[in-house]
């Protein structure tokens, strides 16, 4: 937007006028708690438990989450659009449905479902079951049978509503030298701003009315097609499309087959073709070479007959691998994002030192840019939040917090959770920084070194259980903080109040507290989560508790060459990152991304399968028509997506009831005569 300035700069209003921005400085904003409907707070709750629904759905299958921004945004300008009109045609006077609604909604929503995420679900909450502390094994060194907390609703409520809250405080008081001075981009809050400033222009109204029906027949072409799937899936996990042979027998046992999952293509859908690219690659790698190498050389080195979910023998070298990969690509990208941003913010303070005084001739188009970003900063800065309210209840919640935890979990004492809430802002501010640099919130990669730590200091009494709970008192402080800078971004952009954003976040946490929870417990209760051979395995839930281990006794019981594959695939992805950010973009862009291609080492093929039949599609519409690409890709996503979510509530219902699927469509070799 032109010159990089600290303050808005004040300039003459007739120029501003005279320049095209009058329509600008006069466009209406409404006052911060005209921003925040009872409507769009009830529309905010049904699409926070969709999205909440879809991410443990995601998080407790393959551990991909997609953004859902292009999906709740829509839908949240249909159901309000669709509410006004309605009660328009009856004769009601309604309150007009502005941008700064639209963009509250937003927010809450992604503040709602964002705990599904954060909230460790499918991670380090669930590492600390029974389940898992069985999968790895009894008398696996480290897997102490007192390390255990199976899920229960109370407790994990309760621990989500004294962590969640923090991280919303420990920023705000830098808003404006994150988003006015450093003018951060956060590109998908931009992006965000953009789609929901489009919707509010006729022109754009139009196109979000088609991309809503795009959104509505995919969605009901995706639960229709799940709910005729559900008649053949049977008793058990080995029937229905689910395990169908679509390459053949052989390569099915290798997980390599098409589920016909509507999730995972629109997963496809919605990522980068690299990262769709980089997840095949990495299970043609794993299942398609290392694998059956490594089970080529069962009896020599790890026992054979072992059981396929026991550590010592291939189970321990996919679990193993996989951290080593993850790991290894989240130091990387760490380390990075702390140059960056350390590089950055020497570069912005002697620029802003040596700023000269603004004095020039502004041109036509140049005022009108302006007449915009006074507009902005004005609207930004207008409705402050003191200072002193954010860091009181920064303490606040930060003393009740420190009470509390120890109480759910007696390993992690008082004095390490005071430790980790005096660190966490500095950790914060590092992450709400990359993030608006790069878009990459590295939430878990901090939350993975604060288990490490607190599980080595620990000790092996009680380290496993105090690592996996600081893991998740370190996500949720940073990643909330991120995600509140990029929705300041967001309502900078569309004129929304920042007290609204906050509030608004606020809310929208408060919500998630409640549903997130609630949602979990529905498949909980409902589905037989974790089992390595079942639809939800949960597969971070092994890989977060073998960190946890790991941070305690060290590498001593890996099976035979596993440390040396795994120094290997840490090496590889440090160097194939290394080469992603030394190469032309022109190269760069072909190279996979470590991160990506580690989940199917764990997982399996068949979700890679899946994704890439996604990005086929989206690269051949491309080639056919870009524009309809661009302007459809996210709403066809998002309605395979949230139809098949939607299914899972009625599949839970039929689950709970002990209504089984009449039908077990199965697969074998045919039988000679």
């Amino acid at each position: 937007m032109g010159t990089e300035i600290s303050e808005p700069l004040i300039i003459d209003k007739e120029n501003i006028d005279g320049g095209g921005g009058g329509a600008i400085e006069l466009e209406h904003v409404p006052e911060w708690k005209d921003q925040i409907t009872i409507r769009g707070l009830v529309v905010s709750a049904l699409l926070g438990t969709l999205f909440c629904i879809i991410t443990h759905k995601l998080n407790l299958t393959v551990g991909i989450i997609p953004s859902l921004n292009v999906g709740a945004g829509l839908l949240g300008f249909f159901f309000v659009k669709s509410w006004t009109g309605f009660l328009t045609k009856l004769g009601f006077q309604v309150t007009p449905f502005t941008k700064q609604e639209n963009t509250v909604i937003q927010t809450c929503v992604v503040a709602c479902y964002g705990l599904a995420f954060s909230g460790g679900f499918g991670s380090y909450m669930i590492a600390m079951d029974e389940r898992t502390y069985q999968l790895i094994g009894s008398d696996y060194p480290g897997n102490r049978a007192e390390d255990i907390k199976n899920p229960g609703l109370g407790w994990m409520t309760g621990f989500i509503i004294v962590v969640s809250f923090l991280g919303l405080f420990s920023l705000t008081p830098l808003r404006k030298v994150m988003i006015l001075d450093y003018k951060l981009t956060y590109p998908s809050g931009t992006a965000t701003a953009m789609l929901i400033n489009s919707f509010h222009t006729h022109s754009g109204a139009e196109l979000a009315g088609k991309q809503v029906k795009c959104l509505g027949k995919y969605l009901s072409i995706s639960f229709v097609w799940s709910c005729f799937k559900w008649f053949f899936s049977g008793i058990g996990d080995s029937c229905g499309f689910d395990n169908f042979p679509s390459f053949g027998l052989m390569l099915f046992k290798n997980s390599f087959y098409f589920d016909f999952s509507p999730t995972y293509v629109g997963c496809g859908l919605i990522c980068p073709h690299i990262v769709n690219c980089s997840v095949l690659l990495g299970a043609i790698i794993s299942w398609g070479v290392l694998w059956p190498f490594i089970s080529a050389h069962a009896g020599d080195w790890y026992p054979s007959g072992l059981e396929s979910n026991n550590f010592k023998g291939l189970y321990g070298y996919k679990v193993f691998i996989a951290i080593a990969l993850i790991l290894g690509d989240g130091l990387y990208n760490l380390i990075k994002i702390v140059y960056i941003t350390a590089k950055e913010m020497c570069n912005k303070s002697t620029q802003q030192s040596k700023l000269p005084i603004v004095n020039e001739v502004i041109d036509n188009e140049s005022s009108k840019g302006l007449a915009e970003q006074r507009k902005r900063d004005e609207v930004f800065l207008k409705d402050r939040i003191p200072t002193w309210f954010a860091a009181s209840g920064y303490v606040a919640l930060a003393a009740i917090s420190t009470a509390t935890i120890p109480i759910i979990f007696p390993s992690l004492k008082w004095y390490l959770v005071l430790v980790s809430y005096i660190i966490a802002p500095a950790l914060a501010f590092c992450n709400s920084y990359g993030t608006g640099l790069t878009d990459w919130n590295l939430s878990s990669t901090y939350g993975k070194i604060g288990l490490f730590i607190i599980a080595s200091l620990v000790g092996s009494d009680g380290g496993v259980m105090a690592g996996l709970a600081a893991c998740g008192v370190m996500m949720s402080i940073v990643s909330t903080a991120a995600d509140l800078m990029q929705d300041f971004k967001t309502g900078y952009l569309t004129l929304s109040s920042a007290k609204s954003m906050f509030v608004s976040q606020l809310l929208g946490t408060a919500m998630g507290c409640v549903i997130a929870p609630l949602t979990f417990w529905m498949f909980w209760t409902a589905f037989d989560v974790g089992s390595p051979d079942g639809p939800y395995k949960a597969p971070y839930a092994v890989i977060f508790r073998e960190m946890a281990i790991l941070g305690v006794e060290g590498f001593s019981e890996l099976p035979k060459h596993c440390l040396a594959l795994c120094v290997g695939f840490f090496v590889g992805a440090l160097l194939v990152n290394l080469l992603r950010d030394v190469t032309p973009k022109k190269i760069s862009q072909f190279i996979p991304i470590p991160m990506a291609m580690a989940v199917p080492f764990y997982i399996g093929a068949y979700f890679a399968v899946d994704m890439f039949v996604g990005t086929v599609i989206l690269y051949i519409w491309e080639r056919i028509n870009e524009k309809d690409a661009e302007d459809y890709a996210g709403a066809v996503a998002s309605g395979l997506i949230c139809g098949d979510g939607i299914w899972t509530i009625p599949s839970a219902v039929l689950s709970i009831m002990r209504i089984d699927p009449p039908i077990c469509m199965y697969f074998g070799p045919s039988l000679s005569s």
